[in-house]
């Protein structure tokens, strides 16, 4: 993997978010004038701009005149900071804006906007004497991103699970008969006929599971979920088809 250029730009990204996190959690302010927002993906700038709009109303009603001065400074800031995106990235949007007292007792005013690594799920809008870095926090421990296959008589879907980030990567219905009670002959052949199409069920969701994840003869997840009914969990495990993903990562 270190050959691996998005590897290393990855690894370069964590060392980043590390370091601005240390920065970020030592801060503090006079005050509730350190503002942290977060916007995940799918939100849009324009709800977030009237929600800061709400707020600068809200905080021109503050008693303390240097406070007052200070939150509706932050909330100018990121409001200056919001202009530059058109719409939120594909990742997010985090922004920490706010007046900080360094140690030498002096103010300094702190303007950060950038796009995380990979999506952050978390809607957070707060004014503190501090920085809010949870949700960064978060996203350097929960790394490792699982595959998952929920199987069974109706149907199937395959997705990942990355932390708090879902993706449904493909889903699929199947119309599988019934059993029924006729006997005799028609019900042999309908048993062989049920039996054959089960199989070539099981198949298709085995062979779709090889398609999205493995990649290049690599495996793309850090191990694989099987959900859904317990009998067709334990026909693909168990079925021939599934040996080249059962043999490249931990099936739970």
């Amino acid at each position: 993997m270190a050959d691996d250029p998005s590897a290393a730009d990855r690894n370069v990204e964590i060392w980043k978010i590390k370091k601005l996190i240390k920065s970020l959690e030592a801060a503090r302010g006079n005050g509730t004038s350190m503002i942290s927002l977060i916007i995940p993906p799918k939100d849009q700038i324009s709800r977030v701009a009237k929600m800061l709009a709400d707020e600068f109303g809200t905080a021109s009603n503050i008693k303390s005149r240097v406070n007052r001065l200070s939150v509706l400074g932050a909330i100018t800031s990121v409001q200056q900071r919001l202009k530059l995106y058109n719409k939120v990235p594909p990742n997010g949007l985090v922004v920490y804006c706010g007046t900080i007292v360094t140690e030498e007792g002096k103010e300094k005013k702190v303007n950060i906007d950038f796009e995380p690594f990979k999506p952050i799920n978390t809607s957070l809008y707060l004014c503190d004497n501090k920085f809010h870095t949870e949700a960064l926090t978060a996203l350097l421990s929960d790394d490792s991103k699982f595959g998952f296959i929920v199987i069974d008589g109706s149907g199937a879907l395959f997705g990942t699970l990355q932390g708090n980030t879902r993706e449904v990567l493909h889903k699929f219905t199947v119309d599988l008969p019934k059993k029924h009670g006729r006997g005799g002959q028609s019900a042999l052949r309908f048993a062989r006929l049920r039996m054959e199409k089960r199989h070539n069920y099981v198949r298709k969701v085995a062979e779709t599971a090889v398609q999205l994840f493995i990649s290049g003869d690599k495996v793309n997840v850090a191990g694989l979920v099987l959900a859904g009914s317990a009998d067709f969990k334990t026909e693909l495990s168990q079925s021939d088809m599934f040996d080249q993903v059962r043999s490249k990562c931990s099936i739970v």
